[in-house]
């Protein structure tokens, strides 16, 4: 086969990108309507422990991120990204096949192994090509494109569902592998000249890591990364519980959950306008007010005036305006802290990934397996979070390049 040389137009690029981000939304937000059939299948003993076919991707996920940026530092980013989406279909079979939890959650982890090269690596793909606000804009861009997965991932799921059962589902995730695989192989030229790579050994990574760690920005930033991060898994976690079952919306959930997801698109899009002119560090704090700041007035107001569980169309209100400052960070806060590792940004990408999930894995955890039929548990963890999230930016920012 011959290699692709020339490269990509930006647009077919930004597509490519939102497409390889797009396989950990996709493997995790399909799987959500089907949570409770899936548990009642595995004959899982308590409810909540259905939330771990989402938490065990996400655990595997952390792990693969550690290595994914230094294999594809060492043999270039293309090889790196095959060897994920290998592992990636081998836990999509397990799972396909499992009959018991624990053989359900290997597989889930496996794909979460398999799916950190195809997110992390394609971050370094973009800081291989672009830099400062032209690289946020096209994380940006890329992201807004990409959160259309998960608005209609659901949904897809749901539709599965209804004509087959929650097995199905692993094989639409191996066909979507496939054909990102395809079309990386295609048309992608490698973004890593074989002269910049760097010799994977564990004296490499530690030597790495350590100038990593003296770099207060990329510190800070992927500390509160992983709070913002922590408050989302949190979300995913419980999300279907709060819909399905404390509102009793049925086979509606897919919808409602479309309406945070294409929220963060709308934000997303309109973070990619206003990052050029105003900055990414300036658009951070001020989403960190919003989300923290809507998220404590709507505890108060959950807590004291309903008693726990606010009506429907006060959780959506929430639901919006919190999002809408969710997808102003995502793309930011991680450009930010990838900014001062451009030379080394396989690497980069791996500490900032992985710290992020390590820190967002217990935090998100945690804020799924304290539902207990009301919204005060989410909407908590998201005011505690954002504002923990909002002093560490503070804190960072008085030491950073105040031109980001």
């Amino acid at each position: 086969m011959r290699r692709p040389t020339e490269p990509l137009s930006q647009s077919e690029f930004v597509a490519l990108v939102a497409l390889m981000f797009s396989i950990v939304a996709m493997a995790t937000d399909i799987m959500l309507p089907a949570l409770g059939i899936i548990g009642r299948d595995l004959a899982v003993a308590d409810p909540n422990d259905a939330q771990l076919v989402v938490s065990s991707l996400f655990a595997g996920f952390a792990v693969g991120q550690m290595f994914a940026g230094p294999i594809s530092d060492a043999i270039g980013r293309k090889p790196a990204i095959y060897i994920g989406y290998t592992i990636f279909i081998i836990g999509c079979i397990l799972s396909l096949v499992a009959e018991d939890l624990q053989t359900m959650l290997i597989g889930r982890a496996l794909q979460g192994l398999g799916a950190a090269p195809c997110r992390i690596i394609t971050v370094a793909m973009v800081r291989d090509s672009y830099a400062g606000r032209a690289m946020a804009k096209i994380m940006s861009i890329a992201l807004s494109i990409f959160i259309l997965v998960p608005a209609i991932a659901p949904a897809v799921g749901q539709g599965i569902l209804l004509a087959f059962s929650w097995h199905n589902i692993f094989v639409f995730l191996i066909l979507m592998a496939v054909i990102s695989t395809s079309w990386l192989a295609l048309r992608q030229p490698e973004t890593l000249p074989p002269e910049k790579r760097r010799a994977f050994s564990l004296l490499n990574i530690f030597a790495g890591l350590r100038e990593i760690m003296g770099v207060r920005v990329t510190v800070g930033y992927t500390l509160a990364t992983g709070c913002v991060f922590g408050c989302f898994l949190g979300y995913l976690s419980s999300t279907q519980q709060i819909f399905q079952t404390s509102y009793g919306v049925g086979e509606m959930f897919p919808l409602y959950f479309a309406l945070a997801a294409l929220t963060i698109g709308v934000s997303s899009v309109t973070n990619s306008k206003l990052v050029m002119r105003l900055g990414m560090r300036v658009l951070s704090i001020r989403a960190l007010i919003s989300l923290t700041a809507f998220s404590t007035v709507f505890f108060v107001l959950s807590l004291l005036v309903w008693g726990g569980l606010p009506p429907m169309w006060t959780f959506l209100v929430w639901q919006v305006c919190t999002f809408l400052s969710v997808g102003m960070l995502f793309g930011n806060l991680n450009a930010l802290a990838m900014e001062p590792l451009g030379h080394m940004a396989g690497l980069g990408s791996a500490f900032v990934g992985s710290i992020s999930s390590f820190m967002s894995l217990p935090l998100g955890w945690s804020i799924g397996r304290l539902y207990d039929g009301s919204v005060l548990p989410l909407v908590g963890g998201f005011a505690v979070l954002g504002a923990a999230a909002l002093v560490i930016s503070i804190v960072t920012d008085r030491h950073g390049d105040t031109a980001a």
